[in-house]
């Protein structure tokens, strides 16, 4: 396993683009819309992502700004098999909170798992990225 990316939920797409690429000299690795879910994706980072973490900007086309609290989004894990991996997590007393399979609005497998203080945790099966 290794760590994929961080999710932030972010009201100013094009601000935040700005401040990641602009400001902290990022590179702006890939965007994707989903016009279905109302929402945007967008990775940055210093370097290519099958190599390094990178952050995930997610931006709800309907909510301009959120709380500290409420924009952490998760952290994401590469896998082989996502239900193999919830498995795992359940077997060691772990809470799955979303089972294995395709996003909404898209053909990735994921799945979603909590830590002790309730932050999430998902999972990304590998070669399921579409």
């Amino acid at each position: 396993m290794r760590l994929l990316h961080t999710m932030i939920r972010v009201g100013d797409l094009d601000r935040s683009i700005a401040f990641y690429t602009d400001v902290l000299g990022m590179k702006l690795l890939r965007r994707k819309d989903y016009p279905e879910g109302r929402f945007t994706n967008v990775f940055v980072g210093y370097g290519d992502e099958r190599e390094q973490a990178v952050l995930e900007l997610t931006h709800n086309w309907d909510t301009a700004q959120y709380d500290l609290g409420t924009g952490y989004g998760h952290v994401a894990v590469a896998v082989d098999d996502a239900a193999q991996a919830c498995d795992r997590v359940r077997a060691r007393g772990g809470k799955v909170t979303r089972e294995a399979g395709p996003m909404k609005h898209g053909t990735t497998v994921i799945a979603f798992v909590e830590d002790p203080d309730g932050y999430k945790i998902e999972f990304i099966q590998h070669g399921s990225t579409g």
